[in-house]
């Protein structure tokens, strides 16, 4: 650890640089200032390290922009916003999901199966960060902000078509992850998880 205590954008110089003990400054600093709030935002105790933990690793992935941040703490909060809020947009896509299921009349879902169903809601995230950049870009916007393929086509100045079966060969793509780990999920149930 530092001998001394740091300004916050003289520690993201410092992590920028892969500086270890920096990040651990930064951590110790903000990690439990975060906890309240993000109990807060979330209503749920149990996620709150993890959410911490993942907006710490979005700051170590992402060290080459730290120099140009003016203001550390605003840049923090605003992944942290970020990360609570996907943990709410995936619980309301699950619940979604769960609901429809359950609509069923003869459907008994069990607790094996709700594990089951988590750790495949789970899997899809991860095909989502698998994809390349590009092909994940027009995936999340479509399916996590909710945008019209003409909308999407319009922001990245690409076809609608592009677009289009840039998506298709995403949702394939996820599939194709899937089963790979043993997930056999049909095409409309996969597009009815992350639909608009």
């Amino acid at each position: 650890m530092h001998d001394h205590l740091y300004s916050d954008r003289e520690l993201f110089q410092l992590i920028a640089e892969g500086d270890e003990a920096a990040f651990k400054q930064l951590f110790y600093t903000y990690g439990p200032q975060f906890q309240p709030l993000v109990i807060h935002l979330t209503k749920v105790p149990a996620v709150t390290e993890d959410i911490i933990q993942e907006t710490f690793l979005r700051v170590w992935m992402s060290r080459d922009k730290l120099p140009g941040i003016e203001n550390p703490r605003s840049w923090l909060l605003r992944i942290l916003f970020h990360q609570s809020f996907s943990y709410l947009r995936r619980q309301a896509v699950h619940q979604k999901a769960m609901n429809l299921l359950a609509a069923d009349a003869d459907l008994q879902f069990t607790t094996e199966e709700a594990v089951a169903f988590t750790a495949t809601l789970r899997l899809i995230n991860e095909a989502v960060l698998a994809l390349p950049p590009q092909a994940r870009r027009i995936y999340l916007l479509s399916r996590e902000k909710g945008k019209k393929i003409p909308e999407i086509a319009a922001e990245l100045s690409l076809s609608p078509n592009t677009v289009k079966n840039s998506l298709v060969r995403s949702l394939h793509a996820i599939r194709k992850y899937l089963e790979t780990a043993g997930y056999v999920l049909p095409f409309w149930l996969l597009w009815l998880f992350y639909g608009q």
